[in-house]
């Protein structure tokens, strides 16, 4: 999609005056849950061809009105991203690798053919949000702030092209710990009929098919006792691509650590990209490449696969105890998190959450 220049980012503010009180806010902090509660304001902003992004404006938190016939409720022309601000042991509030984020969101929307926001903006409409919200950011433990920008057709138009009218928002919502009671592994189900995308499809794109896309499968899984469902790809189905949100990673009993290539159909996760850097900082040798659905099942049994975790926004990482399929298991070493694992992830929250020093330039002071 061909866009025009954008003006510099700018953004006016609008006081919610039905904002919760303190007591409630500190009521909903204590225990907030993941996606449950949401700040007191949203940031919007749209595009037209004509004006390209303008009308920058933070405003009370509520529904979005939209006609019947609004375009992404027929076509799905959307995309979105995920994002965390944390709270340091100073009181300073920071975001964890926004640009990263920007750049992904940008070229989601070349694959949606949304018009891209340019980065000033969308690191505008974080911060206002933030600076708006700042005392909606939860402290202690690994309590932090999710942050959504979102993107989506809202032209009134029933035609399959791509929309004359976009809306951006930016929502938050005070996130509690994603293990509350300590790091536990979990197992995944392999899916053999369906895939999460195809070549040429939107798997690198963040957009919501993909994980509606998930959703059957999901099921599935849960109905055998799993916590996630892992893909493989569409052609040869053999190839280990992603769960249905997040990134794989397989420890060798070298020491190595394995995750599967991009290939256009897996989305290039910022937790996956960090984690590859932290395994090279711990000494590891770190490769990405193809990973067959026969090389975890062996590396299981014959333990040259020693530990597997998964990755993303939510939860960091989240280790892997057994791969399940209808008529069979892979258990990894003794099912518990392992200490490639672990290090891994306690080496990354605790650059979130500035227990350890930023080598790599990743965060970025909002408050």
């Amino acid at each position: 999609m061909t866009t025009m220049t954008t003006s510099p980012f700018a953004a006016s503010f609008t006081q919610n005056d039905a904002a919760r009180t303190a007591e409630q806010r500190e009521a909903i902090l204590a225990d907030p849950g993941f996606g449950n509660h949401f700040t007191d304001h949203m940031f919007l902003a749209e595009w037209t061809p004509d004006t390209g992004w303008a009308d920058g404006r933070v405003v009370p938190y509520g529904p979005l009105l939209i006609d019947p016939a609004t375009a992404v409720l027929h076509y799905a022309q959307e995309i979105f991203e995920g994002l965390k601000a944390y709270v340091h042991a100073d009181g300073s509030a920071w975001l964890f690798r926004p640009d990263a984020n920007a750049a992904r969101l940008q070229r989601s929307a070349q694959r949606l053919a949304l018009p891209e926001l340019p980065t000033d903006w969308f690191l505008g409409s974080i911060r206002s949000l933030v600076e708006a919200d700042r005392a909606w950011i939860p402290a202690g433990g690994e309590k932090s702030l999710y942050l959504r920008p979102f993107m989506f057709a809202s032209e009134v138009f029933l035609g399959v092209r791509p929309s004359q009218h976009v809306t951006y928002s930016v929502i938050a919502s005070p996130a509690g710990a994603y293990f509350s009671g300590g790091v536990q592994a979990v197992s995944i189900w392999l899916s053999s009929e369906y895939s999460r995308a195809g070549a040429g499809g939107t798997g690198a794109a963040k957009c919501g098919g993909n994980y509606a896309a998930s959703l059957l499968p999901q099921q599935e899984a849960a109905a055998h006792g799993c916590a996630q469902v892992v893909f493989l790809d569409s052609t040869e189905h053999m190839w280990i691509e992603e769960l249905g949100g997040m990134n794989l990673f397989f420890v060798q009993s070298d020491g190595s650590i394995v995750t599967p290539a991009l290939s256009g159909s897996i989305l290039e996760g910022i937790t996956r990209d960090s984690i590859l850097q932290i395994g090279r900082d711990l000494g590891h040798e770190v490769v990405e490449r193809r990973v067959s659905i026969d090389e975890w099942r062996q590396g299981a049994a014959d333990g040259t696969i020693s530990e597997v975790f998964a990755c993303g926004t939510a939860a960091v990482v989240t280790p892997v105890a057994s791969l399940r399929w209808d008529g069979g298991e892979a258990v990894t070493g003794d099912g518990e998190p392992g200490k490639v694992t672990t290090d891994i992830r306690s080496a990354l929250v605790d650059v979130q959450y500035g227990r350890a020093d930023d080598r790599h330039g990743w965060l970025t002071r909002i408050g």
